[in-house]
C-alpha cells in the first residue's frame, strides 16, 4: 500500500496512533469536462514523497500521518458516500484529523457529513474552488462534483468560499438563501488579498475543502475544469489559514487533481496537503 509521505515518517509517525489519517478516494464518476481525476490520489501519495518534512515553518508529521487503504468507489454514489462518512466519522471520533485525497469533488458531501456526525455539533467549510458547487444538480445527478456544496448547505452546514470565478444564477441565489459568505476571485486577485475575517458567527470548527482549481491554471493545468483568473498559491493558502485563525479544523480534503504526466502539478497537490496539515 503507498503511503503518504512514505520516504520521510518513522515507523512510530505511520502508525494507527497518528493524529492524521489520510483517506485516499479514487472517484471518477460525474466529471463533467476533462477526465483523470481517479488518478489524484495515487499521483498525490507518490509526489509526497519528494518532500520535505518542514512546511513554512511547522513539521506536522511529527504529530503522525497514518494512511488508510483507499475507498472502494463501486457501486451507487450514496452508498459511496456512506462509505466514506463511516471512516471520517471513526476518524474523528479516535480524535483524529481525516484527510480526504480526492477523486472527484462530490466526496467532500460524505467526508464532511461523517465529520458532522461524529462531532454533533455546528461546523463550517472554508472551501477554495474557482466553481461554487451549489447546483441542485448538474446532468441529473444530486451527487455531483457541482452541486456538493448545495448537499451540504441544504444539511444546514456554513460555507465561506473563497476564489469562485464560475457560477450561474441558480448557485447566486443558492448563494443568499443559504447565506454563503464568499468572495470571489475577482476581488482576491485584483486586490492581492491574503486574509479575510469569517463572520462572528462562523462556526468554531471548520472543514476546509480545497479543490486544485482553485488556483490559477498556470500553477494548476491539471484539472478537470481550469478556469482562468485564479488565486496564488500562497494566496490560497494565507486565505485558509487565516480564516482557522481563533478556529479549530476538524477535517479537510483537496480534490479534482487529475493527473497529466507533469508531476510538478502532483508535487503541487502534495504539498497543500502537507501544509493544510500544519494548519490543523
Amino acid at each position: 500500500m503507498s503511503i503518504f509521505l512514505d520516504s520521510e515518517l518513522t515507523e512510530a509517525e505511520r502508525s494507527e496512533d497518528a493524529r492524521f489519517r489520510v483517506i485516499p478516494v479514487p472517484l471518477e464518476r460525474t466529471v463533467s469536462y476533462g477526465s483523470g481525476t481517479a488518478n489524484g490520489p495515487a499521483a498525490i501519495i507518490e509526489a509526497s514523497n519528494e518532500l520535505e518534512r518542514i512546511t513554512g515553518h511547522a513539521e506536522p508529521c511529527v504529530e503522525g500521518i497514518f494512511t488508510e487503504a483507499p475507498l472502494d468507489c463501486d457501486g451507487p454514489l450514496p452508498d459511496v458516500m456512506e462509505h466514506l462518512a463511516q471512516r471520517t466519522q471513526a476518524a474523528v471520533r479516535a480524535g483524529k484529523v481525516p484527510v480526504t485525497l480526492g477523486g472527484e469533488h462530490s466526496l467532500s458531501y460524505g467526508a464532511v457529513m461523517g465529520v458532522a456526525r461524529a462531532l454533533g455539533q455546528p461546523l463550517g467549510i472554508v472551501q477554495i474552488d474557482a466553481h461554487a458547487d451549489l447546483r441542485n444538480a448538474y446532468q441529473g445527478e444530486r451527487h455531483s462534483h457541482a452541486s456538493v456544496m448545495h448537499l451540504l448547505a441544504e444539511e444546514g452546514i456554513r460555507l465561506a468560499q473563497f476564489g469562485v470565478r464560475a457560477f450561474c444564477e441558480e448557485e447566486a441565489q443558492s448563494r443568499l438563501r443559504h447565506h454563503v459568505f464568499h468572495v470571489d476571485a475577482e476581488e482576491l486577485v485584483t486586490g492581492n488579498i491574503h486574509a479575510v475575517d469569517l463572520p462572528e458567527d462562523f462556526p468554531e470548527l471548520v472543514y476546509v475543502s480545497f479543490d486544485v482549481d482553485g488556483l490559477d491554471p498556470s500553477l494548476m493545468p491539471a484539472t478537470g475544469t481550469p478556469v482562468p483568473g485564479g488565486l496564488g498559491y500562497y494566496q490560497a493558502l494565507h486565505l485558509v489559514e487565516h480564516a482557522l485563525k481563533g478556529r479549530r479544523c476538524v477535517g479537510f480534503d483537496v480534490v479534482e487533481l487529475a493527473p497529466d504526466g507533469n508531476a510538478a502539478w502532483d508535487f503541487t497537490a502534495a504539498q497543500i496537503v502537507y501544509r493544510l496539515m500544519a494548519s490543523c
